[in-house]
């Protein structure tokens, strides 16, 4: 078995967690549990022909007064960067998380940008004409829904599919 260790970064309450426990579980809770630290959970799935254990590192949230914690990303194969669809400054968090990854990384990993919140899409201040700014940027993301589980299994397996893909060019 192959595993792969993936870090889920983003601002507080964009639903980092809520989107592992709906790949993992397929639960959605209303409940907000703010994470402190990290918290670790494991799913094995079945893509590409081979048997990939995904080990999931669910980090705090950053804001203006909390930094991410970098050495949690040390051996990370790929991350998902999450922004909540109906805060549009979580976008912006999500985009420097990522470069932040990519400097402390050494590298650019795989990795997917998840719009949180496609369920209330009504609500959304992250606009059509931003998600095609990202599509020029050939920033790869997901509209997701932890509460629905709306392309959430979709975005981990094209992640996971991505790091097989690079750990195949690597050898």
């Amino acid at each position: 078995m192959i595993n792969k260790k993936v870090c889920m970064l983003g601002a507080f309450s964009v639903g980092k967690t809520s989107l592992v426990s709906q790949f993992v579980h397929s639960v959605f809770s209303d409940r907000y549990l703010s994470t402190v630290g990290v918290k670790i959970s494991k799913k094995e799935i079945m893509t590409c022909g081979k048997e990939i254990n995904l080990l999931l590192w669910d980090m705090e949230g950053k804001d203006a007064y909390v930094d991410i914690n970098t050495s949690y990303l040390r051996g990370a194969m790929g991350f998902f960067v999450v922004a909540d669809g109906t805060r549009k400054e979580t976008l912006d968090i999500a985009l420097e998380l990522r470069e932040i990854a990519f400097k402390y990384l050494g590298k650019p990993l795989p990795n997917k940008l998840l719009i949180n919140k496609a369920d209330i899409r009504n609500k959304w201040e992250i606009t059509p004409e931003m998600l095609e700014g990202l599509r020029e940027k050939r920033i790869d993301f997901f509209c997701t829904s932890a509460k629905s589980g709306d392309t959430v299994d979709d975005a981990f397996k094209s992640l996971t599919e991505e790091m097989l893909q690079e750990q195949n060019s690597a050898k």
